[in-house]
């Protein structure tokens, strides 16, 4: 009994220092831990008008980098290319307009291009930023080819994975132009039935394919989702754009552009993309092994495509 007292009395003392120890190495990483998440998601909010921008801010590189999401996404998507560019740039990754904490309160109310031009340079102004490159997927490429015609002078390089904008799409035509339309889709976001009846029409007839038909019918599965493509659609109506114009601004400003786009995508094609690349100077398109919505994921494992970012 004595030898047990006396072992444990010797004990003591060490599994005090032991506890001391992990517990000051433990609250080292937290404290370190703690500081990388304010580092790599720092949250803001950008306040113009009857809207609310939300983005957050990423890495500590030299040079600026604004990401602009698809459909249905947020400003996580593009968290596997940003941790493999997070020491070349500082990223501000942006929620658009009816998706994650960004909020466009007046549904009747369109947004412009030069409304879209003052909430960007008010972000410059805020962060101190003259120039940036920009990166998007899908819808996001409405925002990117916005911003690049309303102030080119400020964008270094698009790197534009299967950009919508370019190729108008059928679906998008009918829901913005005319107003008997409009009121056709809105309906839907409640009767959903009248949406897929159309869809299996126009798949009967051909005039659809199958991979776009599934694709359309994944972003109507919910009246949530319904209610996000009609108002996306309506709002951001303005952003359309004229190809040759376009191209004419970035060859002025010599802005470099990379595509990236799906081997086995079927919504946005090289086909379609001919449209504006033709019509460029200095551009680099690489296709890749992937369908339209794994192409965020299979473009973060491209190491040598990383690079030329």
């Amino acid at each position: 009994m004595e030898t047990i007292c006396i072992l444990i009395v010797s004990i003591v003392p060490i599994v005090s220092t032991l506890t001391r120890f992990f517990c000051l190495a433990f609250g080292v990483i937290f404290l370190l831990n703690f500081k990388m998440g304010l580092l790599m998601h720092e949250s803001y909010f950008l306040d113009y008008e009857d809207s609310r921008l939300h983005y957050t801010k990423s890495g500590d590189g030299a040079e600026i980098l604004l990401t602009f999401h698809g459909f249905g996404q947020s400003h996580t998507a593009f968290d596997p290319i940003i941790a493999k560019l997070k020491d070349k740039y500082t990223i501000y990754s942006f929620d658009i307009y009816y998706h994650g904490k960004s909020h466009w309160f007046s549904s009747g109310k369109t947004l412009t291009k030069e409304i879209w031009k003052s909430i960007i340079i008010n972000l410059c102004q805020k962060h101190h930023i003259k120039s940036f490159s920009m990166l998007c997927f899908s819808m996001g490429g409405k925002f990117v080819l916005a911003t690049t015609e309303m102030i080119p002078q400020r964008v270094a390089h698009l790197i534009m994975l299967a950009p919508d904008g370019i190729k108008t799409s059928m679906w998008y035509n009918l829901a913005t132009y005319p107003i008997v339309f409009q009121n056709l889709f809105k309906s839907m976001i409640v009767r959903p039935q009248r949406f897929f009846s159309l869809l299996s029409f126009f798949r009967k007839l051909r005039l659809v394919d199958k991979g776009i038909s599934k694709f359309a019918a994944s972003q109507m599965n919910s009246v949530i989702k319904r209610r996000r493509v009609f108002y996306s659609w309506v709002v951001f109506k303005d952003f359309v754009f004229q190809m040759q114009q376009l191209a004419q601004i970035i060859n002025k400003n010599d802005i470099q552009l990379t595509m990236v786009l799906g081997k086995h995508d079927k919504i946005i094609t090289e086909k379609g993309m001919g449209k504006l690349l033709h019509k460029l100077n200095n551009h680099k398109i690489v296709t890749i092994e992937s369908g339209h919505n794994d192409l965020i994921k299979k473009t973060s494992q491209q190491t040598d495509l990383l690079a030329e970012f």
